[in-house]
């Protein structure tokens, strides 16, 4: 199967409703049906300003009309202790719950973390469930122990991630120590 790549600032309403209908089939919420999470998709590269090669994007594997996996890239300046950093914030990681097991996640995974292998970011920044860790640390990333904040929240200490376990790749080069701002919500 061939990985596409989808720039967000000119994604189509047709590519993003696809990827809210596979979010939701395996994230179902009631709250937060296709049409939902295609806007959520259609607005995610709406501001971006910076270079092209960090633009936002979204990974993704389909079969005719139907995404069967699914991953997209968030660029955000973090700022740590030792200075800003430029990293790809991994997000809305998904595939076909049919189609499990055949490597899909892998493959668009891999084209995030492709663009950390090749320079484009200096890590890779997400978050995920203790259940998933095990997949992420076989790409070779590891979790980070740091304190995760959002200056820019009403409440800024408060950890803008929502899921209890914090990773980054690669876990072969030197992260930052101490406090992590994300300077933004959680993603």
């Amino acid at each position: 199967m061939q990985v596409e790549t989808l720039d967000s600032r000119h994604l189509s309403a047709e590519d993003a409703l696809a990827i809210g209908r596979l979010i939701v089939k395996v994230w179902p919420k009631p709250d937060k049906d296709e049409v939902f999470r295609q806007k959520q998709m259609l607005t995610m590269g709406q501001d971006y300003q910076g270079p092209d090669s960090q633009a936002p994007r979204s990974f993704v594997i389909r079969e005719g009309e139907h995404m069967l996996a699914h991953a997209a890239v968030i660029p955000r300046i973090i700022g740590t202790m030792q200075g800003d950093i430029a990293i790809a914030g991994l997000c809305k990681v998904c595939s076909d719950p049919n189609m499990r097991g055949q490597g899909l996640g892998e493959l668009v995974v891999r084209g995030v973390f492709d663009l950390v292998d090749n320079g484009v970011f200096e890590f890779s920044l997400f978050q995920t469930t203790p259940r998933v860790k095990e997949f992420y640390e076989g790409l070779g990333a590891c979790v980070t122990e740091n304190r995760f904040v959002n200056s820019l929240a009403s409440n800024p200490r408060e950890c803008p991630f929502w899921d209890e376990v914090h990773m980054r790749y690669p876990a072969n080069r030197d992260w930052p120590s101490g406090e992590i701002d994300l300077r933004g919500p959680g993603y």
